[in-house]
């Protein structure tokens, strides 16, 4: 089992979502490792309001916000909350070497 966890410690992080709390069993465990600190990091992550696009909000995981320009929400996160069958789905369009429908409905909304 290290070995596949040191496989997986080995690649390049895809993207860092929140996911909602998953149903006991729907995802195997392989196993823990202590996170590296660059992982520990705040995950940031924009806001747009869906009346007017123009207002936008950069914030992180550490409770730190502040408004933003639409441009500057480009290549974030948007905030949301993932259920792990849309996980799913980003990492094999991912994979697969395809958009992801999800991603690009969530994309931040230029003027």
């Amino acid at each position: 089992m290290k070995s596949d966890l040191d496989r997986i410690a080995s690649k390049p992080i895809l993207f860092k979502i929140a996911v909602r709390h998953l149903v006991p069993g729907s995802w195997e465990v392989i196993g823990r490792r202590t996170l590296e600190e660059s992982l520990t990091q705040p995950i940031v992550y924009f806001r747009q309001d869906v009346g007017d696009f123009r207002r936008c909000e950069i914030c992180d995981t550490a409770d730190n916000s502040r408004s933003a320009d639409p441009e500057e929400c480009v290549g974030l996160e948007p905030m949301a909350v993932w259920d792990e069958h849309h996980v799913e789905e980003r990492l094999l369009d991912t994979f697969m070497g395809r958009p992801s429908g999800i991603v690009e409905r969530m994309k931040v909304r230029l003027q």
